[in-house]
Formats: structure tokens, sequence, C-alpha cells
């Protein structure tokens, strides 16, 4: 369908939908992962994730099945507006007639019979790509759709503080880091000197200044990735990632490993609960990776096949990492551990490499989070008919969208509070609550307009109601279990 393509985009083979989710899930966030599973123990670390994996994957197919039922209802819709329209011009009855007639088909013909003449066409063809704002107009009521963005805008928040902080703190390790082979078992604090007088904490905030000349001014533009520095990006994330593996399984091999991670560490649990809440991330682009599919009749297969790779490789990373270095010196960004440390890697240039490998791709993501949030702050506030002063378009909702996660940064940069927090609560809602509230409604929605016999072929294998209630229940658990551990771990302060 030519309408189909020009919607959801270039189609490409269901193969290159399984890289572009995995380098799409697999991200710089994996880099905090390690010092998690140093804190929570390697028992805790390795059940959780592959819970928290498991309950990703059932929301990805909750996300799947609302856009299969979301294209259906806007076939219905288009084929209800032709009917609308051929009746106008040929039928004898008046306009309001029409109009009363056109308003009760979904009640009375269901879309399976409308289109029985029209051959065997699956309505449920996911060939329009509808991105998850405009599922959450058509199913949920104007709360519900409030809400929505507030949880997108909050997590989109987060992410931009992350990556804010990220790039400041690599450039600072590299600048201010002992390269003489001799830092490996040094624990720098923030006011230790980086030039001079300058300490290492005005020394990230000099980067975090450079890095907000550099990269906030594309928050008030539509900047957009170029597919040859995606490819570049991509490539240079998978020698890193692929270079650090293998550098710690040597050393490992030859005997040298410092870690010895505890078995359980209960205290640890709610920073890691966060950090892999980040870490299985997909739900919120899934229209733009699924729809240009080919071939979407495995896509199922095709998704669970990711998540098992996925949680593989984490698995890999994080264990070789927590035995390779003593858990005390791991680093919130895991690439440092290979800056300053000759035992690992004696050649300079790959120390470097690797310590600036944070700088180039999160460098790359930054604007078009930031554009994406913007955007989103536009929705929120969207009145049908209405446009916005020029001032308030170019000007306030850039800067409301750039100076809050520039603010945060500058105050801390911790990133393995910034990931646990914004992941724990906000990721929460879009991994966990916004996907299942979509499916539920959804299938409510579609139950008066489908006959008896139109299954949807892209419903979940949970398509019991009791999943999209154990879905809720886990993450409203999830969010009171890491409320209670921060106030907890505040009065023992």
């Amino acid at each position: 369908m030519a309408g189909g393509i020009t919607e959801s985009g270039e189609p490409y083979s269901p193969f290159v939908g399984l890289i572009y989710m995995f380098n799409l899930i697999v991200g710089t966030g994996a880099l905090t992962m390690p010092r998690a599973f140093a804190t929570a123990g390697w028992v805790v670390s390795i059940s959780l994730i592959s819970f928290l994996g498991f309950m990703s994957y059932m929301t990805t197919t909750f996300v799947i099945e609302a856009m299969a039922s979301t294209n259906a209802q806007l076939r219905w819709k288009r084929r209800e507006q032709e009917e609308v329209q051929d009746s106008d011009s040929t039928s004898e009855y008046s306009d309001d007639d029409v109009v009363v007639r056109g308003r009760s088909a979904p009640e009375t013909k269901p879309i399976l019979s409308v289109h029985r003449s029209r051959g065997h066409a699956d309505h449920f063809d996911i060939v329009e790509r509808v991105e998850m704002g405009q599922m959450a107009s058509m199913f949920f009521n104007k709360v519900g759709v409030n809400m929505f963005y507030i949880c997108i805008i909050v997590y989109l928040y987060g992410d931009l503080a992350i990556y804010a902080a990220a790039v400041p703190i690599s450039l600072m390790e590299v600048a201010c880091g002992n390269h003489s082979c001799s830092a490996g078992s040094v624990k720098y604090n923030d006011t230790d000197p980086c030039w001079g007088s300058v300490t290492r904490k005005d020394a990230y905030r000099v980067f975090l200044c450079v890095f907000t000349l550099f990269m906030g001014p594309f928050t008030f533009f539509n900047a957009q990735k170029t597919k040859y520095l995606q490819i570049l990006t991509s490539l240079m994330r998978w020698i890193a990632f692929t270079m650090m593996i293998i550098l710690a399984l040597i050393r490992i091999g030859k005997g040298a490993g410092e870690g010895r991670p505890p078995v359980a560490s209960f205290s640890g649990v709610p920073n890691l609960f966060g950090v892999c809440v980040y870490s299985f991330m997909c739900q919120h682009s899934l229209p733009s990776l699924v729809t240009p599919i080919s071939d979407k009749k495995r896509v199922g297969t095709l998704v669970l096949a990711d998540y098992i790779l996925i949680l593989g490789f984490y698995v890999l990373l994080s264990f070789t990492a927590i035995f390779c270095f003593d858990s005390s010196l791991l680093h919130d960004m895991y690439t440092l551990n290979f800056t300053d440390n000759c035992n690992v890697v004696n050649i300079p240039f790959l120390r470097y490499f690797l310590g600036l490998f944070p700088v180039f791709t999160i460098s790359t993501n930054f604007p078009i989070i930031a554009v994406t949030l913007r955007n989103n702050w536009k929705t929120l506030f969207h009145r049908d008919g209405g446009t916005y002063p020029w001032v308030v378009d170019r000007v306030v909702f850039p800067l409301i969208t750039l100076v809050p996660p520039i603010v945060v940064a500058f105050f801390t940069h911790n990133l393995e509070s910034l990931v646990g927090i914004t992941g724990a609560y906000a990721g929460t809602c879009v991994q966990y609550i916004i996907p299942a509230c979509l499916v539920y409604f959804s299938r409510r929605h579609l139950e008066p307009v489908v006959g008896r016999d139109a299954i949807n072929k892209h419903r979940s294998p949970f398509r019991h109601a009791f999943w999209v209630w154990f879905v809720l229940v886990w993450a409203a658990f999830c969010i009171m279990f890491v409320t209670a551990n921060i106030i907890l771990t505040d009065i023992k302060k």
C-alpha cells in the first residue's frame, strides 16, 4: 500500500527491524548497569533483570496489539466517511439522516461485515504509523491524555538530565584523570584539584557550560540525525561494548580480577530496578520501529528474540565488570574504569577512545530527545484551531525544555541516582502503566465495531485481562517500594 509506506517511512526487512530495536534498547544506559549489579548482588541482579525483561516484553506486545487495534479503528473511520460521502451523493435521505446513520453504523455493523465484499484484507495490518500520543487521544479521556503527556515529559526530562551530566563527567575524567597507569585504585573526590586551583567539580561545571553552548541551540530548531551519523555512532557503540567485554574477560582469565560481588544486597535493589527500567525501554518508539517492517507475520517472534539477546548481552557486560573490578571502584559510567587503569588496557588511544565514547554517542542523542520533549510540551497545551505567538513557540518552549535538566546536572552528577529515580517513576509509567492502559481500553473500544470472527493477528500472547491487572499491580508495587526506600534512606542520613 503506497499510503502505508508514506505514513510509516521506507520499509525494511524483519532482520533490519531486529537490529534497529536492538540498537535502540541497548544504549548508553547499559553503562550504568555494572555498578548497580555490584551494589545489589549478582544473584539478586540476574533474577530481577530477567523478571523486568519479561515484564517489558509483555508490555511491548501490549503496545503492538494497541497499534494494530488503532489501525483497524482508523480504517473503520475512513470506511465510515466513505459510506457517508457515497450516501450523501446518491441517497434520497436528508443530510441529518446521513449524519445519524454515520454515527450509528459502528454499533450496528461490525467491521468484518462492512468489508466482507472487499476481500480478505486483514483489518489489523499495521501499515500506518500511529504514535503513542495519538493512541492515547483515541482511547483515553481528557484526564488520561494529560497524564500520558506528563509521564512522557517527566521521562524525557530524566533522559536529558542524565545526558547533560554524562557528557561533562566523561570530559572531566579524561581531562582531569591520571593517565599515568597508576590510577587504577584511586577514587577521586569532587574537591580534588584538576588544573591548579580548579577542582574537578569546577571542571565538570565548565564542561557542562560548554556542552550547553554547543548542544543547547539545537533545542530551538528541528534537529535530526543523519543516516550516516547514526551508522557511525552505532558502529562506535558496538566497538566500545565489545572491547570492554573482551578486555574484562582477558583480565579475569589471567586471574587478575579484583571483583568479589555479594550474592545479594537488597539495599541496592531500588536503584537496580530504576536502571533496568531504562535498559529495556523501547515502548515509546515502537510505532516508528515496527510499522516500517515489510513482513510483520512473525513480529512477535522478532521481539522475543530481541529481548533474549539483549538480556544475555546485559548479563555478559555486567558480570564481566563486577568480577573484573572491585565493587567500590566501579564508576557510575562503566567506560571510566578503562581510562585510568593500564592493568586493563595499556594502549593510550584505546583508553581515550573508551573515555570519550559517551561524549560522541550521547551528544548526538541529546538534540533529538530535546526536540521530542519540546514538541510534547506544545502538544500538551495545544488547543484546536489555536496557534502560539512566535515568542512562546520559538523561545519559551525551548527554554522550558533545556533549562531544567541543565540545572539538575549543574547541582548533581550522580548518574546512579538520576537513572534510579527518574527510571523508577517516569520509566514505570511509560513502560508499564501506559501500555497496559492502552491495550485494555483499545480492546474495550473495539468491542462494538468488530465482529466475533475478526481476530487481531498482532494480539499479545498475554491476552487475558489478568495480565493487564498484573502489570498495573506490579507497577504500583514498584513505585511504593522505591518511595519507601528513598524515605528510609533519608531518615538514616
